[in-house]
């Protein structure tokens, strides 16, 4: 199965790629975060309003290197969706690697692939708070979303 994977160049040392990914969730991805997601075994949960939610456990952090995240729950109660729960029981792996003056950010996401429902809805998804991440990093200001 092909799983969901992105690599994208950042303008950004890898120790800050690092801190977006475990001390500034809200100011890419989501405002709406409970939690903590600085270091292994810690939980969160993000939401996109009321009918989106996961809740998230750090698996592993791998210095600058390496983030692996495990869906412990998920909703996503939209009504295109029958499976509104795909995501449960997934992984996301965020690999930091520097290369001259960027970082490369490899995203993973291990069960999301195109045989699941949700797969256009939630790569689509990806695509845009990567594109914030990527945003935030090159310019202080990322587009999460707001509650």
């Amino acid at each position: 199965m092909n799983n969901y994977s992105n690599t994208i160049e950042i303008k950004a040392r890898p120790d800050e790629v690092y801190d977006a990914l475990t001390h500034k969730i809200p100011l890419w991805w989501t405002e709406m975060f409970k939690g903590s997601s600085c270091k292994a075994g810690e939980v969160f949960t993000v939401r996109f309003g009321d009918h989106i939610h996961k809740t998230i456990q750090v698996k592993e952090i791998k210095g600058n290197s390496k983030i692996i995240w495990y869906i412990e729950d998920s909703l996503i109660a939209i009504p295109e969706l029958n499976n509104q729960t795909e995501w449960i029981g997934t992984t996301v792996i965020w690999e930091i690697e520097e290369k001259e003056n960027l970082t490369l950010l490899k995203l993973t996401h291990i069960g999301l692939h195109p045989f699941i429902e949700c797969y256009d809805i939630c790569s689509n998804g990806w695509v845009q708070f990567i594109n914030s991440l990527k945003l935030f990093l090159e310019t202080g200001k990322g587009i999460p979303y707001k509650e």
